[in-house]
């Protein structure tokens, strides 16, 4: 069975809509975090709701993930990224 898509809508765009009742998303962050916000953004641009986690005021987290730069992208309670991942590479994880 094909699968159709509505017009103006791209097909990257709907496997992310798929994805985002099932995916959960924490950003670790620190003050200052600069790439925070472009992971953040990115993730908005995909539709994907996400968690910020100060890891400075939550250090249980680092003992879980430690990340030695922020951000750090959890997916699904795996460390995926750490730093600032290619969007494309961000959305196969999405998609996975």
């Amino acid at each position: 069975m094909q699968s159709v898509v509505p017009m103006g809508v791209r097909a990257e765009s709907r496997a992310i809509c798929k994805v985002n009742n099932m995916v959960k998303v924490q950003i670790l962050t620190t003050p200052g975090c600069g790439g925070c916000a472009t992971v953040e953004s990115m993730l908005n641009k995909l539709k994907v709701k996400y968690t910020v986690i100060d890891v400075t005021k939550n250090p249980k987290m680092l003992q879980k993930y430690p990340i030695l730069t922020a951000p750090g992208v959890v997916i699904n309670g795996k460390l995926e990224f750490m730093g600032v991942p290619k969007e494309s590479d961000l959305r196969k994880k999405l998609e996975k």
